[in-house]
C-alpha cells in the first residue's frame, strides 16, 4: 500500500481513499458517541452551522471544542461524553482540526475517520477494500501532531498487513504536545481522563465512514461483514 501522510494545508486534490486522524480528541469523541448510541454525526463547517442545524432540529446534539457555551449540548471530551445517553440521536460536531480535515477530503471515494480507539477496524476496511493508495490526513498542528502521525503510521502498517508493536506508537502519542496540554488542563472543555481514553487501542470494533448526504458530510459507524455472512452487521453503514 502506498501511504502518504499530509497535513490539512498540504491537501491539493481529492485522494482516492483518505483516513482522517484526530486522536485528541475529535474522532475519539465520535467513536464514543457511536458507542453511546448515536445514529450519525454531521460534521459541520462552522459553529454557526451547528447552531443553525440545532435550531431546525432541537433534538440533535450540538458538540464543540472548548468550554460549554449557550446553544451547545456537549463539548469535545470523551470522558465527559462516555456516560451520555445518545440512543438514536444525531450529533452535530465542529472541532478545530478533525472535522476540518474530513471536510477537506469530502470528494474522496472513501473517507475514514480514525483514532487509536478504532485503529484495527479502520485498517481492516483498508485491507478488505484493497486500497492501493491511501492519504492519511494528520489533522493536528498542520500535519505535525505526533499523536495523529503515530496513529496514522500504525494504521498504515496494519493496513499493509505488517506486524506492528502498538506500544511504541502509543508512547509517542502519550508524549505529544496535545497529551501534555490535556493533562495539564490547558485545553478548556477537557477532563483528566481524556488522554487515557484517547490511547485505548481498539476500544471499539467498528470503523467510521464519512460520506456526503444531502450536502452534509455525515459520519457513521461501519462494521466489516464477516466471511460467514457477507453482509454488514445491524446498525453499520451501507454507504461504502
Amino acid at each position: 500500500m502506498d501511504a502518504r501522510f499530509l497535513g490539512i494545508p498540504e491537501l491539493t486534490e481529492a485522494p482516492s481513499a483518505a483516513v482522517v486522524v484526530d486522536v485528541m480528541r475529535a474522532f475519539t469523541v465520535a467513536a464514543w458517541a457511536f458507542a453511546r448510541g448515536a445514529e450519525k454525526i454531521v460534521l459541520a463547517e462552522s459553529l454557526d452551522e451547528v447552531l443553525a442545524l440545532k435550531a431546525r432540529r432541537p433534538d440533535w446534539v450540538a458538540l464543540k471544542d472548548g468550554p460549554p457555551a449557550p446553544g451547545f449540548d456537549a463539548v469535545n471530551s470523551p470522558a465527559l461524553l462516555r456516560s451520555a445517553d445518545l440512543g438514536g440521536r444525531t450529533v452535530v460536531q465542529k472541532t478545530t482540526a478533525g472535522t476540518v480535515g474530513a471536510l477537506a477530503v469530502k470528494d474522496a471515494s472513501l473517507v475514514l475517520c480514525a483514532g487509536f480507539v478504532v485503529a484495527e477496524a479502520t485498517a481492516r476496511v483498508l485491507r478488505e477494500r484493497g486500497c492501493g493508495s491511501v492519504t492519511f490526513v494528520v489533522t493536528g498542528e498542520d500535519g505535525r501532531a505526533d499523536e495523529d502521525l503515530a496513529c496514522a503510521e500504525y494504521i498504515a502498517r496494519r493496513a499493509s498487513g505488517a506486524a506492528a508493536d502498538a506500544a511504541g506508537f502509543l508512547r509517542r502519542a502519550a508524549g505529544s504536545r496535545a497529551a501534555a496540554e490535556l493533562a495539564e488542563g490547558v485545553r478548556e472543555g477537557s477532563h483528566p481522563d481524556d488522554v487515557a481514553l484517547c490511547l485505548e487501542l481498539d476500544r471499539f470494533p467498528f470503523a467510521m465512514v464519512a460520506a456526503l448526504e444531502d450536502s452534509h458530510m455525515v459520519l457513521r459507524p461501519f462494521d466489516m461483514p464477516s466471511a460467514a455472512d457477507g453482509v454488514p452487521s445491524a446498525g453499520s453503514s451501507s454507504r461504502m
